[in-house]
């Protein structure tokens, strides 16, 4: 199976090849700019990607997260405010109880009749509610990519989450395939690990590995919330804002934590360096996916260098998951559409 991480970084390595395909070139220079530079590997020792075998066209809820979001020391000590108690009304007087209306219109020495039998009462008649959907314990969103908007499939792309209590993995395993396989041999895997908190996810570790090729590396981006530096690859750092994501957090972030306001700016970490993005709320739009229409909400990055523009279509009713993103400039697209959902059979039965 492919990622975008994985196109990545074949176009990017053939476009250094004069005489390669000059789409190949154009799609690169495309996804480097957002920050997917690197092609992921899986080192050979690691647990098998198994592909999971249910398919769901509905996401349950997240989980409540307890875990509260770990903030970078501010570098000036700031004067904490003054909390004021709040002020607690006077208990008002006990009122007398109401007499029951029956028992009024009742002559002296007869009782109220009861309640006849047909009519409900609230307490025993309430129906057991069903325990409220959970998140299924490890959870695949399958892409597929596409050059252009003309449906040329290019790849496919699978992003796993597993987590537990407040704890999450996300991981996606790329190889070369068709085409590209001709030019590019080996395995690879990125993975991204940290914490479920109440403003989402907040990684600690996000790292790349290849292996099976002459050229085998691994890389690595470290986020030390306690001194508000990300440590990254060749003994490099960067000063660590809130919010940063890296590339794999960002696909599951909005389900997590849904944008509540029209505008949103977040920075993407990399092994290399931290890129600055803004997006702005730009309408709605029906979306086809294979499992059906799904009603979106239509972000478009208002911020950075110009040279790219990305879409990102994320369906409320989905939870904000992205079903669809694209990205341009001046002389390529690529769009990569949700193709399913995909949980563990077992738990899908349940």
């Amino acid at each position: 199976m492919k990622s975008p991480s994985a196109f990545v970084y074949l176009l990017d390595a053939a476009a250094r090849r004069p005489g390669r395909v000059l789409a190949v070139a154009l799609v690169a220079s495309l996804l480097v700019h957002l920050a997917l530079t690197q092609w992921p590997i899986r080192p050979p020792d690691e647990v098998e990607f198994t592909p999971l075998s249910a398919t769901i066209t509905e996401l349950p809820p997240p989980p409540v997260a307890t875990a509260e979001p770990a903030a970078p020391k501010p570098k000036h000590r700031r004067r904490s405010p003054v909390a004021t108690a709040p002020v607690v009304a006077a208990p008002a007087e006990p009122e007398p109880a109401p007499v029951a209306e029956a028992a009024i219109d009742s002559p002296p020495g007869e009782v109220a009749a009861p309640p006849a039998l047909d009519e409900p009462v609230a307490a025993a008649a309430a129906e057991p509610q069903a325990p409220p959907k959970q998140l299924p314990p490890r959870v695949d969103l399958a892409y597929r990519a596409f050059l252009g908007t003309q449906g040329f499939l290019i790849g496919e792309a699978v992003y796993r989450l597993d987590h537990t209590a407040n704890e999450y993995k996300i991981s996606t395993v790329a190889e070369a395939r068709g085409l590209a396989a001709l030019f590019f041999h080996g395995q690879g895997r990125a993975t991204s690990q940290g914490t479920i908190t109440a403003a989402g996810l907040q990684p600690s570790s996000f790292s790349i590995a290849r292996t099976g090729t002459s050229n085998d590396r691994r890389e690595a981006a470290t986020f030390d919330w306690e001194t508000g530096m990300v440590l990254l690859n060749d003994d490099k750092s960067a000063p660590l804002e809130l919010p940063t994501f890296d590339p794999l957090v960002v696909l599951w972030q909005f389900y997590f934590a849904p944008p509540e306001q029209d505008e949103m700016q977040f920075n993407i970490a990399t092994t290399r360096r931290v890129y600055h993005y803004g997006f702005r709320r730009d309408g709605a739009e029906t979306i086809t996916l294979p499992f059906g229409d799904v009603e979106t909400q239509v972000w478009k990055r208002y911020s950075g260098d110009g040279q790219l523009d990305a879409q990102v279509w994320m369906a409320p009713s989905l939870h904000f998951v992205a079903v669809k993103v694209r990205l341009s400039n001046a002389r390529a697209t690529v769009e990569f559409l949700l193709d399913s959902i995909r949980v563990d059979e077992t738990v899908a039965q349940q």
